[in-house]
């Protein structure tokens, strides 16, 4: 079973960049796609961004297409967040997040999906 350890976040202005990383430790890594989800208070967990195992998918949502990037290090079991050009609506708590199926096609953006769930990482954009 993986386990997965989210860090990173922070006070930022907006504009500004940061990057996220989510350490894994257990199971396969290099097998599992991986996914970056956040939740805002009072509203639903959603998709961010997500990677295959190999690193050669990736998908994003519309929203943050062209200013975040998700890569991955599997020899280091860590899968990172580049977040740039961030604004107050990027403020949430971010969470990693692994899919146990590694022969998908597809990135999956449902959070039913993945089964293992770091605690998140709070991100604060001002403005």
């Amino acid at each position: 079973q993986v386990e997965l350890v989210e860090s990173g976040g922070g006070l930022v202005q907006a504009g500004d960049s940061l990057r996220l990383s989510c350490a894994a430790s257990g199971g396969f890594f290099s097998k599992n796609f991986m996914g970056w989800f956040r939740q805002a208070p009072g509203k639903e967990r959603v998709f961010v961004a997500g990677i295959s195992g190999s690193g050669t998918m990736e998908r994003y949502t519309d929203s943050v297409k062209g200013r975040f990037t998700i890569a991955r290090d599997n020899a280091k079991n860590t899968v990172y967040l580049q977040m740039n050009s961030l604004a107050p609506e990027d403020t949430a708590v971010y969470l990693c997040a692994a899919d146990p199926f590694p022969y998908r096609s597809v990135v999956l953006t449902s959070k039913e999906a993945y089964d293992v769930w770091g605690q998140g990482t709070q991100v604060t954009v001002s403005s």
